[in-house]
């Protein structure tokens, strides 16, 4: 299976795994973040082995999509990507691009907490 497809496919169980999660937006975030950290990981040490790479789009792709948290903690954590241009700028862009993207969902979406229960 190509490495690229694996990516997206894990991002699609992550995708409908927190549907069925309690705060469904909230698991969303948590579950992109944390494959977003795995993926920047394993992209390093497939750079260090000279083994078959995550593509930038797809790396770009995992922040734009919620997980650009964990994708700035797996830059500085695994050292990774860190001094490469325009991945940087493309990077900066996309996260910018998110935080818009939920800025505007939140003005339409409205987000009622009372029913659930802690």
């Amino acid at each position: 299976m190509n490495l690229n497809r694996f990516c997206y496919l894990l991002l699609a169980f992550a995708a409908i795994g927190s549907l069925f999660l309690p705060y469904p937006i909230v698991m969303w975030f948590l579950l992109a973040n944390i494959l977003t950290l795995v993926i920047y990981g394993a992209d390093k040490m497939a750079a260090r082995k000279a083994w078959r790479r995550v593509p930038e789009s797809t790396l770009l792709m995992f922040g734009f999509v919620g997980g650009w948290p964990c994708a700035i903690l797996g830059q500085q954590l695994f050292r990774h990507k860190t001094q490469k241009q325009p991945f940087k700028t493309y990077f900066i862009i996309s996260v910018v691009l998110n935080i818009v993207v939920l800025v505007v969902l939140s003005r339409f979406v409205t987000l009622d907490v009372t029913h659930y229960s802690l």
